[in-house]
């Protein structure tokens, strides 16, 4: 089993080498079909809140080179073989930082628990927002609840209108490069 610890001590400085905030860090099986597992980096420039295919490409390079090097040197932080995942955390992102509680409050959540808090263990509704390490979401069923921020099992937003009207539209550099074609249509 990975460190994701240690992994994300080493993975962290590689994101802000190149300007990037580490959002996270997690084993997961791997997509590719194979049954294999895959260590899936999530980051963001905080300029945009988000990484375009050439910054994913980029920490990729420097993460693998790492990760690499620290192998050769005789330590393995992966065993066995994976697939390395590096993505921008999209609109309906995790919510991992306590930052993550300040900057998305307001907005709908999805938080799934460690152990039941007033009764519940998934909650679904608006996120009030984090004071120390206590987030309080004013759930949809149960009015406000609050819990410690270490009981997050996981957490993310909601895709809705208001969410998507507060996100920076995706960067659309190259977009006035791109050629529309219309396809014949065949009369048979």
């Amino acid at each position: 089993m990975a460190d994701i610890d240690r992994l994300t001590e080493v993975i962290e400085p590689e994101a802000q080498a190149l300007g990037f905030e580490l959002v996270r860090v997690k084993m997961i099986a791997s997509e590719a079909g194979d049954g294999g597992q895959a260590l899936q980096i999530m980051a963001e420039d905080p300029a945009t809140g988000q990484l375009v295919i050439e910054q994913c490409a980029a920490l990729s390079r420097r993460v693998s080179e790492r990760l690499d090097a620290l192998e050769e040197a005789g330590t393995v932080l992966v065993p066995g073989a994976y697939h390395l995942e590096v993505s921008s955390p999209g609109i309906d992102r995790p919510l991992t930082r306590v930052q993550d509680f300040t900057t998305w409050a307001g907005h709908e959540v999805k938080i799934a628990l460690t152990e039941k808090v007033q009764g519940h263990r998934n909650l679904r509704g608006t996120l009030v927002g984090i004071e120390g390490d206590i987030v309080t979401v004013a759930d949809n069923r149960a009015d406000e609840v609050s819990f410690p921020r270490t009981l997050i099992h996981s957490a993310k937003l909601v895709l809705t209108d208001a969410l998507i009207a507060a996100t920076q539209p995706l960067d659309t550099q190259g977009v006035e490069d791109v050629i529309e074609t219309e396809e014949e249509e065949s009369n048979s």
